[in-house]
């Protein structure tokens, strides 16, 4: 059975008793905790912990997810992969536990032919809490299994939270004997591989307190309404029912694998290396096909640098079976064809997909040669030092700056016989990661210390009323006050504090629209509004600095957004919208948005592109985006639901969670048609204009273009008239004729440029000649020494041309200084041979300071009074050697 056809088979199953069929939400994930869904129950989490209410009863889907924090174990078992789907049955309120069971006992081993999956209930096997009788009453009940394969089990496998206070519960699973070929009898407590977990049931009816790790903490009491959460994983039960061992060798999974090794000529099976290689590229061309399909680009932080070194680390693993040409071209067409059936978005957007991958992959190609070059000459200074170590931080910097991944440090430095400081590394990493983890808090907190207290308020006061769609202004009353270290109850002239109100008309930042600006005001206080954020789903959070007076809770407050800031915001977010239908009609469906920032009169968009636009491509965008403003089309807002929208052509943002009502954004109909929260104008006149004045590269295959509209637009396109008019007016010239007459003046620059090059080559190349006439013989050694002008480069170019004028197979040196204090040492293969190292002489020189290679070296940092006398020395080093 085709791992499409077992997806669809869970589907059909639950929606005929009563479940709605609910899509796959996006991998990105809104959830600020996570970078993607990486479980079945992630999309429904706020309905289990009571932050919005649930839309339907009963629900189903079939989840895509994926989990990298093991990603350097992907492909060492058969076991995991960093991509899976979860499908997955939800009772929000409604049934129970005797439901549950029976519709997974029903599902799991009801025939083929009746719409089932045929599994044979003699070896199915089950673990329940061992302190859930009713649980294990209902499985001899309902399936009849006798006590030997209703398995007891303690917290760490069989109960159920999600590490924080809030809703628990037991949780019972179901396994499958795969047979004795696999491994021990005795049921899952004797072997997981042999009896291979396939759906886990999930019984939500109690509420955890405070408390570490899987046991320990208090169980509070009942919840008020139990829920149901199952996840059963798609791969596995794929597993069982086409006979295959594991995951790889389904068949989602195994055509990529196989094309890897008819590529790299190598035979799966035969090898245990190469086996781990080719489950390395089978599972993360696939994760990165799905990633790329819901919008994540590869980039140097966050989900794009999860991706990207997905990406990396296949084509890496390619490399290490001995294929060296571009990999991707080769294997995510396969990827694509496995997953259509399932995914027919894949497809739709392959052009896309495919133009970033392959970017990314030529990209690395060159990172490759690049920081191999880096690498080799940090591996030469630690030999030259004596040392046996690369410091951590000089990996790092190879893995940071030059996208190096740590692994190909570590085996190329260990093949040049030299270890790698890993623990230093990872400090720096982690580090790293810190710092933009307490950034990524900080923000979407809106400046308070954590969400426990912000938690706190909502669960008292329930969901702000936010109004910002509908007026500028509201009467609020002050609910929490939070300072950096949690509640407080009044804030000063110069606090800045976290204010929850009841109900705001203030915007918080998302889909790329920046925060309203604005002020409260009441009996006593005046303070500014500084940001707004939506730290929790349904609460708003704004940070304020009092500027007059003191500001308590329970105080009434006269909220107003910055009337001139939300035009601005308005017009800056319609002309993304605009910008974006433009860029498409020009360049074609592929060039779909990938991230966006709005503000008052400036607007970016990323989109994946390869290559630079050129100038008449950029004109023809920017044609576009103001035609449809001259054209003066309508905007307007709807809401439907999100498979009317999809039938629309709407587009979506991948990152975003959609409810069972979606507020679509039109601007001229279906020129522009979005899924869209933000705040717009009524008339794509309103905007402006929109005028380009930047674009670039943000990463392999990623190209932004920013833009200003509005007043802020007329003003750049002002400036730009005025500079023109000051360039002509200098340059004694028409307007039309300034690019010639520019480009002549660059011309007649580039050539006194080259005369005085050839100038400066022929004078250092006489000086050259008469220095390499004389010199001091030093026990044989030929030693030069003198000053150059100008800076290091002057320096090296002057000991490079003295040195290659000594006699041949007569020991050399030269050393050259400046009046800005570098020394330059450089030595004749004669003298290298004789034992002498231009690095080593520099840093006797310079007390240590300094560095290169053993022909040429050079250090700073010298005291100008001092050069003479460090020339000097250098035939005494020399002597002394």
């Amino acid at each position: 059975m085709r791992t499409a056809d077992i997806r669809q088979r869970f589907l059909d199953h639950f929606a005929a008793r009563g479940h709605t069929v609910v899509p796959s939400a996006p991998l990105p994930t809104p959830d600020p905790t996570l970078l993607f869904v990486n479980a079945g129950m992630v999309p429904f989490k706020p309905y289990f912990t009571g932050e919005a209410t649930p839309l339907w009863q009963r629900a189903t889907s079939v989840q895509k997810c994926v989990r990298t924090l093991d990603i350097e174990e992907v492909g060492k078992t058969t076991r995991h992969g960093s991509f899976f789907q979860m499908n997955g049955n939800f009772s929000f309120g409604d049934y129970f536990k005797e439901e549950a069971i029976a519709f997974a006992w029903d599902l799991s081993t009801k025939p083929q032919a009746d719409g089932g999956y045929g599994l044979d209930p003699e070896r199915i096997w089950v673990t329940v809490h061992h302190s859930d009788t009713e649980s294990r009453g209902i499985w001899r009940a309902v399936a009849g299994l006798p006590d030997e394969r209703i398995v007891e089990r303690g917290d760490e496998d069989n109960f159920w939270s999600m590490g924080v206070p809030g809703p628990c519960g037991p949780c019972s699973e179901l396994y499958y004997d795969r047979g004795p070929a696999l491994g021990r009898e005795g049921g899952p407590a004797v072997d997981e591989d042999r009896y291979m977990e396939f759906w886990n049931l999930v019984f939500m009816q109690y509420e955890r307190g405070e408390g570490p790790g899987k046991s320990g903490y208090p169980i509070l009491g009942e919840l008020p309404r139990r829920n149901i959460d199952t996840g059963m994983g798609l791969e596995r039960m794929a597993t069982l029912l086409q006979g295959k061992d594991n995951l790889y060798e389904i068949d989602e999974t195994r055509p990529v694998l196989d094309r890897a090794a008819e590529l790299a000529g190598v035979r799966y099976g035969a090898d245990a290396e190469s086996d781990v290689r080719l489950r390395v590229v089978a599972d993360h061309v696939r994760t990165a096909l799905m990633l790329l399909a819901d919008g994540t680009a590869p980039g140097n932080e966050g989900r794009g640098y999860v991706l990207r070194r997905i990406l990396r680390r296949s084509v890496r693993s390619m490399r290490q079976l001995g294929f060296h040409d571009p990999a991707l071209p080769e294997l995510l067409p396969v990827a694509r064809d496995c997953m259509a059936p399932s995914y027919p978005e894949v497809v739709e957007s392959y052009a896309r997909i495919s133009d970033q991958a392959y970017g990314e992959e030529d990209a690395f190609r060159a990172t490759l040669r690049q920081g191999t070059s880096v690498l080799d000459t940090a591996v030469a200074k630690v030999k030259d030092e004596d040392g046996r170590s690369l410091p951590g931080a000089q990996a790092f910097l190879l893995h940071d700056t030059y996208g190096f991944p740590i692994d190909l440090t570590l085996e190329m430095a260990a093949e040049q016989g030299v270890e790698v400081d890993r623990d230093g590394f990872t400090a720096l990493m982690n580090a790293q990661r810190e710092r933009a983890r307490a950034d990524a808090r900080a923000r979407k907190s809106g400046g308070a210390a954590d969400t426990a207290a912000l938690r706190t308020v909502l669960d008292s006061h329930g969901p702000t009323d936010w109004r910002a769609w509908s007026t500028l202004t509201t009467e609020s009353r002050v609910l929490a006050l939070l300072g950096t270290e949690g509640p407080v109850p009044v804030a000063r002239t110069g606090d800045l504090v976290t204010v929850i109100l009841d109900r705001t008309p203030f915007y918080a930042e998302s889909g790329g629209q920046d925060s309203d600006a604005g002020l409260l005001a009441g009996a006593s206080v005046e303070a500014e509004v500084v940001d707004v954020q939506r730290p929790l789903p349904g609460l708003v959070a704004h940070q304020v600095r009092v500027t007059a007076g003191e500001l308590a809770v329970d105080d009434t407050v006269h909220a107003a957004v910055d009337a001139e800031w939300r035009l601005g915001a308005r017009q800056a977010h319609s002309g993304t919208h605009v910008l974006h239908a433009a860029l498409r009609e020009i360049l074609g469906p592929t060039a779909l948005q990938s991230g966006s920032y709005n503000r008052p009169g400036y607007l970016r968009l990323d989109f994946p592109w390869r290559g630079a636009l050129s100038p008449a491509v950029r004109s023809e965008v920017e044609e576009a985006a103001n035609r449809a403003l001259r054209r003066d089309l309508p905007v307007g807002v709807r809401w439907m639901t999100l498979p009317e929208a999809k039938e629309l052509g709407a587009l979506a943002l991948f990152d975003e969670t959609y409810g069972e009502k979606v507020r679509v954004v039109e601007i001229g109909g279906a020129w522009s048609r979005e899924l869209c929260g933000g705040t717009h104008v009524e008339h794509a006149a309103q905007i402006g204009t929109v005028a380009l004045t930047a674009e670039s590269s943000v990463g392999a295959g990623m190209r932004r273009l920013e833009a200003t509209v509005g007043i802020e637009g007329f003003g750049y396109l002002a400036r730009e008239r005025d500079l023109v008019a000051r360039i002509a007016e200098q340059l004694n010239a028409p307007r039309a004729e300034l690019p010639e007459r520019i480009a002549g003046l660059l011309d007649r620059l580039k050539a006194a440029d080259r005369e005085n090059a050839r100038l400066k080559q022929q004078a250092t190349a006489a000086r050259a000649a008469e220095l390499a006439g004389g010199g001091a013989d030093v026990d044989g050694v030929r030693v030069v020494t003198a000053t150059a002008g100008g800076g290091a480069d002057e320096a090296r170019a002057l000991a490079t041309a003295v040195r290659d004028r000594l006699p041949v197979g007569t020991p050399g040196a030269v050393g050259i200084g400046t009046g800005t204090g570098v020394v330059v040492v450089a030595l004749n293969k004669a003298a290298r041979e004789a034992g002498l190292n231009a690095a080593a002489l520099v840093k006797q020189l310079l007390g240590g300071r300094g560095g290169g290679s053993p022909e040429l070296a050079q250090g700073g940092g010298l005291e100008a009074d001092r050069l003479a006398d460090t020339l000097a020395e250098l035939p005494r080093v020399i002597a002394g050697r």
